[in-house]
């Protein structure tokens, strides 16, 4: 993953069109390199979690350019290479297995449903009232990853009183658990293995958020 690692370190620091068009070879030794080492990630995992078979890049990895029309912030381009394995691919709604690369920020994986459809995210709360129990030792048995609470709620939301022992993930408006990535393992010859076996770990989880999923769809219908 060096090249990924240098392009986007280097991108940190020269995010303007010019610098870009300047340094085009190196974008695409790197976007190659990622592009090689996703399809790496998109098969492991289809390996041991037969809902997200037949995915290819397009369905789970993200353009570089930055759609900045409703944004206060003008740079051009992501300074992140990143791929979400979830079942349909990344636009599905379901959850699924993210590996982010960010070497001026944070690296990380992370597993679950990221900012559900309102019909989703009850489902998921409904499936937490039901199984919180079976949630919690998925998030124990995974290696090393902890809950996320960026986006919460101040109280519980309607329809679920106060007073449950998961009335914190009730509050959540994510679902998913996260693990940091260094620089060094990011560059690890096994980061692939590393990878692989930290989301088979996380795939308990997934199951279960992706079953409350199915049942909002069902419903919808």
């Amino acid at each position: 993953m060096r090249s990924v690692v240098d392009f986007l370190s280097a991108l940190a620091s020269n995010n303007n069109r010019e610098w870009f068009a300047a340094h085009k070879a190196e974008y695409r030794q790197a976007e190659a390199q990622f592009g090689e080492f996703a399809l790496g990630v998109i098969d492991g995992i289809a390996a041991f979690d037969d809902s997200v078979r037949g995915l290819g890049l397009r369905d789970c990895t993200y353009r570089i350019y930055r759609d900045t029309r409703f944004s206060a912030d003008k740079t051009p381009y992501k300074t992140n290479m990143g791929v979400f394995v979830a079942p349909h691919g990344k636009k599905a709604g379901y959850a699924g297995y993210y590996l982010h690369i960010e070497p001026s920020a944070e690296s990380f994986l992370w597993a679950g449903s990221h900012m559900p459809s309102p019909v989703v995210l009850r489902s998921i709360r409904e499936e937490i009232i039901d199984n919180g129990e079976a949630i919690e030792r998925a998030i124990a048995g995974s290696h090393g990853f902890a809950l996320c609470r960026d986006r919460s709620l101040q109280r519980n939301p309607k329809g679920f009183p106060a007073g449950n022992r998961y009335d914190e993930w009730l509050r959540l408006l994510d679902f998913g658990i996260m693990k940091p990535l260094d620089e060094r393992t990011i560059l690890a010859p096994d980061l692939l293995v590393r990878v692989l076996d930290d989301f088979r770990s996380t795939a308990p989880l997934v199951a279960i958020l992706n079953r409350a999923v199915r049942y909002a769809y069902e419903e919808m219908m």
